[in-house]
């Protein structure tokens, strides 16, 4: 069947900043880098304007990365790349109605890639045609400042660069003023708007709800494998003074001419960066790359407590089995003897072996017992702590779950950070490993339909799941998406306690440095 395409018939709205054209396509308007504000280098964004009729026909420039993308890893994680200009401050739009009146909900996706990577359409299951239109939402995805761009304090230079630390941040709530202002015209309701993300992604969904200016802005959040800790993402405390001093002295640029730096070409700026911040973070300085924790953003939850306000958003929170095991597997665990199989676990646990394999086989019935080699401990923990500080604060809505699907590749391979993502988005589609006839229909329908429920109502409770309790200050139910889906309380506790109890403490850069990490 032929696809309706409109482009002249499609009416011009008036928003805030400027009359916008976007087009019509198979039952959407489409809106494609929308400028939400603007900036100058190192400084807070502005509201934007714009004269005529803007085309939002075309998806905005990204943030510039710090070093070159090199594709690797696409059956895992399919990425699409984009031109980069640290003007960057843009958002798409997806909706079925251009009627003031339909106040449809409205999901605002943060895209992942940490704080210094990324872009609102980086991975191809960002795409958000079917979440729109089989959701009946309004789908809005974000660009904004990352990086030394995004995260990098000048403040002890100058007033003009107060809060430059967390720049990136600022746009987002930037961004989502404009959503509030604006996105009735586009079907949604200003005061149903569940923002979600996932790795980075996920961080700055909390990152927002400890940020004041944010309040009111949002209503829920998903966070997908994105609670951060300590352990994971060390907050950035202090101020720049150190880091630009060495990043001027590097650029041959006097302390006084600090303004400078706004125009040094930025991938010059970059490799200076890269060059010095070594040796200030070594001794425990601040580098950025990251949001700082001052008056304008209070740090994140776990390690600097929860904001009152916090407490009564509704939230979802989940992990992956595998997340960070991108590396190969290199054998067939299908394959293998009980003897191989406790060989090959024993070079991890030793003489606790067995002790491990009981353990795990308790808290994942029906898994291959080499799976234990990829259990997440990255971000479960985390979410789970998160989870029941929400729920101790008096938050009655508040849900956990695990993605431990299986995928038809390497031998079986236990789900990792981003395979859930096409899954949330209902774009299996597009993403070839997922192409499980039988399986995958089913788990995308529960997955996608528990979603739209919270983005409605606050409630991922969904007839074609089991009932998933809130999580309390005693107990913490989880549901599995799998192949069977189920809700299982507090079952990996001991699991983690033995985990933690054998090996030392998690430190991600260690077991990544030889991975080749794609999010």
């Amino acid at each position: 069947m032929v696809k309706t395409f409109q482009y002249d018939e499609v009416p011009v709205l008036q928003t805030t900043s400027g009359k916008l054209r976007g087009y019509f396509y198979d039952g959407e308007y489409i809106f494609k880098g929308i400028p939400y504000a603007h900036a100058d280098r190192f400084q807070m964004p502005s509201e934007t304007s714009w004269e005529g009729v803007w085309e939002a026909t075309s998806y905005g420039f990204v943030c510039p990365l710090m070093v070159q993308d090199t594709p690797r890893g696409e059956l895992m994680v399919p990425h699409r790349y984009w031109p980069q200009d640290e003007h960057c401050q843009s958002l798409n739009i997806w909706t079925k109605e251009l009627d003031e009146n339909a106040k449809k909900p409205v999901v605002v996706w943060l895209h992942g890639g940490g704080y210094f990577a990324g872009s609102s359409i980086e991975q191809v299951a960002y795409d958000g045609f079917n979440m729109c239109m089989l959701g009946d939402v309004v789908v809005v995805s974000v660009n904004h400042r990352l990086n030394i761009l995004g995260y990098l304090d000048l403040s002890p230079f100058g007033e003009k660069y107060a809060n430059s630390g967390n720049a990136g941040h600022a746009d987002m709530v930037a961004a989502l003023k404009w959503v509030r202002k604006n996105i009735a015209l586009f079907g949604g309701d200003p005061d149903n708007v569940t923002i979600f993300g996932q790795s980075g992604g996920g961080m700055k969904v909390a990152d927002l709800m400890q940020i004041e200016e944010a309040d009111g802005l949002f209503q829920k959040g998903l966070i997908m494998s994105g609670v951060s800790s300590e352990g994971l993402q060390p907050s950035c405390t202090g101020d720049g003074r150190e880091i630009v001093c060495a990043l001027l002295q590097e650029l041959n640029i006097k302390e006084e001419e600090v303004e400078k730096l706004e125009t040094v070409p930025y991938y010059e700026l970059a490799k200076a960066y890269l060059k010095v911040s070594p040796a200030v973070e070594a001794k425990g300085g601040y580098v950025g790359n990251a949001p700082l924790v001052n008056d304008y953003y209070k740090g994140h939850p776990l390690g600097h407590g929860l904001r009152e306000c916090a407490g009564n958003i509704p939230v979802m929170i989940g992990t992956v089995f595998g997340e960070f095991s991108f590396a190969p597997v290199m054998f067939n665990k299908q394959e293998l003897t009980e003897q191989e199989t406790e060989e090959i676990i024993g070079k991890v646990y030793g003489e606790r072996t067995k002790e491990m394999m009981q353990a795990f086989a308790q808290a994942y019935p029906g898994k291959n017992p080499t799976d234990l080699l990829w259990v997440d401990r990255a971000m479960r923990q985390p979410s789970k702590q998160l989870a029941k500080l929400l729920a101790e604060a008096g938050n009655s809505h508040v849900y956990l779950y695990d993605f431990t699907l299986e995928f038809p590749f390497m031998h079986n391979k236990i789900a990792w950070h981003c395979s859930d993502i096409p899954f949330f988005f209902h774009n299996t589609d597009k993403v070839e490993v997922c192409g499980m006839p039988g399986i995958t229909e089913t788990l995308e329908e529960q997955i996608f339909g528990a979603f739209m429920n919270f983005v409605k109502c606050g409630d991922p409770n969904f007839e074609k799941l089991p009932a998933w309790s809130a999580v309390t200050a005693e107990q913490e139910p989880t549901m599995i998406f799998d192949r069977e889906c189920e809700v299982r309380v507090n079952f990996d506790d001991a699991l983690y306690e033995l985990i933690d109890s054998i090996l030392p403490p998690f430190n991600l850069m260690e077991m990544t440095k030889n991975q080749d990490v794609q999010h």
